[in-house]
Formats: C-alpha cells, sequence, structure tokens
C-alpha cells in the first residue's frame, strides 16, 4: 500500500537527517541527487526541517559557478548536549560533547581505592557536572557510561559484581538524582570499545567480528551480521572466566581468577614480564602491562605501533630488522615474551573462534593496541596451527579510548533517535 502524505513526509525528513548525521553539511542539491527526491520536496523538507529546528544554514557552498553560492545545511548542533563516561577502578574520563559529536569538554579525576563509596561517586558527579558547564551544556540530553560487569538486560543498570567497587552502581544512581530530565544510558566498556572499532577503528570493513579486550580485565565483545550480541542475561564474552589450560585452579561464580583473567589479564602481563626478565631492563622498569609490551614491539620490531614507518601500518613482522650485537640481549628478551603472551592469548581467541567462528578478532584495550601488528601476528600464526577456521588477528586502532568513544556514539544514536524520530 502506498505511504500517505504524512508518512512520506516522516520518511523523506529522517532520510534527509541521516545523510547530514552522515555526510556533514548538504546543499539542496545535494540532497536531491543522494535522496533522489523532486527538488519541490527537498525544498519543502528544508523548510520543514528548519521550522522544527533541527536543521539550519550553516555557510555557502564553494562551488564555482554564476550566481550566489548555494546554501548549506546542518543539523543544529546544539539542540542537545551529550556526556560520555569511561569508569574504571582507578578513575573516571568525561567528555561532552554537541549534538553532532562535536567535543567540548574533556577532564578525568583519579579515584583512590580508600576514597569511600559516597566521596567516589561526589567526585565522579562532580567532573561531569564541570565538564557540562565548562561545554556550556545547561541541561545534558543524554549521559552513556561505560564501566567494566555485567550490564541487567532488564533493568540496563549494572549488577552487584563481586570484585568491582561499590561507587560503580551507586553512580548511575547518582547521575539520576543530580541530573533530572537527562536519560542515563549504561553499557558494558567491551561493548561499547567494539562499537567505537566498527565504526572508527579496526574493524571499520566487518559486520562480524570479536573484540577481544586486554586491560586490567579480560572480556569480549561480540558482533555478528552487523549486531552486538549481549547475551541472555547480559554476559556474553565475559572470557575472563573461561577455564584454560596453564592456571592454577578454576574460576568461580564470584572469581575469574583461575580463568583466562589469570593468563592475559594487566597483572598477569606484568608478572609475564618479570619471569621473562623485562622489568629489569632498562625502559622497561616500573612499567604498566601496555607500556611493557610496547617496549618489546619497539626492540622486536625496530619502531612502536604508529610511530611512523611500516610497523604501525601493517605488516610490522616483516620489517623487523636481525638486531646488532649491542641489542641483541633485548631483542631475545622482547622476543621471547611476546611469544609467551601469544601463546597465552592464542587460547582464549581460539576458544573464540571455533566457537563463533566470526573470521575477525581485534585485540582491543591499551594492551591490544601496544601489543600492535607484532602481537597480532604472532596470534594470528598460533590461531593458524590451532583452528581449521581462518581468522584475521588484527591490533585496536583506538586502544583505552574506545570505551570513550563507544560511549559518545551511544548518546549520540540515542538522543538522534529521539529527537529526529
Amino acid at each position: 500500500m502506498p505511504a500517505s502524505p504524512s508518512t512520506a513526509r516522516a520518511i523523506n525528513d529522517r532520510l534527509a537527517l541521516r545523510l547530514l548525521q552522515q555526510e556533514g553539511p548538504l546543499t539542496a542539491g545535494q540532497l536531491k541527487q543522494l535522496t533522489g527526491l523532486s527538488r519541490p520536496t527537498v525544498a519543502d523538507l528544508v523548510e520543514r526541517l528548519t521550522a522544527s529546528g533541527l536543521i539550519e544554514m550553516v555557510g555557502e557552498s564553494g562551488e564555482q559557478r554564476r550566481g550566489p553560492n548555494a546554501r548549506l545545511y546542518g543539523i543544529v548542533a546544539d539542540r542537545a548536549y551529550l556526556a560520555a563516561l569511561d569508569v574504571r577502578l582507578e578513575g573516571v574520563s568525561v567528555l561532552v560533547s554537541d549534538l553532532v559529536g562535536r567535543v567540548l569538554a574533556e577532564a578525568s579525576v583519579p579515584i583512590d581505592d580508600d576514597s569511600g563509596t559516597g566521596p567516589a561517586v561526589e567526585q565522579a558527579v562532580a567532573l561531569v557536572e564541570r565538564a557540562a558547564k565548562e561545554a556550556g551544556a545547561e541541561q545534558l540530553h543524554t549521559v552513556c557510561v561505560g564501566a567494566p560487569g555485567l550490564i541487567d538486560p532488564t533493568t540496563g543498570e549494572l549488577r552487584d559484581t563481586s570484585g568491582l567497587p561499590a561507587w560503580h552502581r551507586r553512580l548511575v544512581a547518582a547521575l539520576h538524582e543530580r541530573l533530572p530530565g537527562t536519560r542515563i544510558v549504561v553499557g558494558n566498556e567491551t561493548n561499547l570499545a567494539a562499537l567505537a572499532e566498527q565504526r572508527d577503528g579496526a574493524a571499520h570493513d566487518r559486520d562480524t567480528f570479536v573484540l577481544l579486550w586486554l586491560g586490567m580485565g579480560i572480556g569480549a565483545a561480540v558482533v555478528l551480521d552487523g549486531a552486538l550480541r549481549r547475551g541472555a542475561s547480559g554476559g556474553a564474552g565475559e572470557l575472563g572466566f573461561l577455564p584454560v589450560p596453564g592456571t592454577r585452579g578454576l574460576p568461580s561464580a564470584t572469581d575469574c581468577e583461575g580463568g583466562f583473567h589469570s593468563l592475559a589479564g594487566a597483572g598477569a602481563v606484568l608478572e609475564l614480564a618479570r619471569e621473562r626478565g623485562v622489568l629489569g631492563v632498562e625502559g622497561a622498569e616500573g612499567s604498566s602491562a601496555a607500556e611493557v609490551v610496547r617496549w618489546a614491539v619497539t626492540r622486536v620490531g625496530g619502531s612502536e605501533p604508529g610511530a611512523g614507518g611500516d610497523a604501525g601500518a601493517g605488516g610490522g613482522a616483516d620489517v623487523a630488522a636481525t638486531p646488532d650485537s649491542a641489542s641483541a640481549p633485548d631483542y631475545a628478551c622482547a622476543a621471547r615474551f611476546l611469544d609467551t603472551l601469544a601463546d597465552r592469548l592464542a587460547l582464549g581467541v581460539a576458544s573464540v573462534v571455533a566457537l563463533l567462528d566470526p573470521g575477525c578478532v581485534v585485540l582491543g584495550g591499551e594492551v591490544g593496541q601496544a601489543g600492535g601488528d607484532e602481537l597480532a601476528v604472532r596470534v594470528a600464526e598460533r590461531i593458524t596451527r590451532m583452528s581449521p577456521l581462518s581468522a584475521e588477528v588484527r591490533p585496536s586502532a583506538l586502544g583505552g579510548a574506545a570505551v570513550l568513544r563507544g560511549a559518545l556514539l551511544t548518546a549520540q544514536d540515542g538522543a538522534q533517535g529521539e529527537l529526529f524520530g
């Protein structure tokens, strides 16, 4: 059945708004070309969306032609303000943007383990309020909170998970109390990172992939046919609890020690570095897990991932030069460390590949990004030997920044969906 005039107008409006989201400011002529609509229909559409306060003239096109330049129309950026939070064990980071995703303010605050629930929550909420004020946002439309742990699929809130600080769960309630009228959304940090890697990062060309988060904790995000799969209880991808060989004991329902976490978490990576003598080498003392991995990659590959040359652009293993005699001890130490770490990571990756056949696994988080192609190639080689299913292994393009980026994208999608509905 043909659509009614009002339904057709709504469809056309949504199409135009989606194009303005994706392409940025466009002229009426460009909207006509991209939508296939007639010139009068586009003119009515532009007038209607302008009157509703959703789009505005933001400039003129630079086309060289006789007569006046065509007007450029874009989404009204200050129609709504958004905030994204990355909640970690050791602190909180926040950014505030306008409706089109332009970042207006950023801030972070460390939170000590001994702060107590009340003071920790106050620090985090005050940080959001200060960032909003700096951005000139009197009212936040949507706030997306990215945090570790399980998200209850019914309530959409963090579940009471052993091992995570109490202030994480209290923070969500406090944001509801202190920001009345603001939509608060909570997302698992690994799932948000996967969204960011799919939109802007290592998986931009993939509809099906798995992101393996490598940080303080271990997790995985599963994206199948373009959709994020959370599981029946919201716990799909809790790979830290996966029983694997090489650990002492087994994980329990309340503790992932003994699971894959004990081999691949940040603490385990640092312990491996001590065992392999990496932390005793100049330049790697007292470092974080990501810094240790980056040091090893530099010694083996000849340059830091993403720091120029070919190592950061794919094929880091191919450009690794034979070290001279002065660097040979560091090279051997770094290579042994990366090889053992790849052995460990391959256990988790092989399990994912066998169950889901995703075709692509992204090594995410700070450690995955630090490992670059050197670590990804090593893991891929092991998967080729362990599994009949092919799987490309890629390093994260966004690292730890992916959580904030994913939270912002989620807030932006939700706000635009409501305002443009």
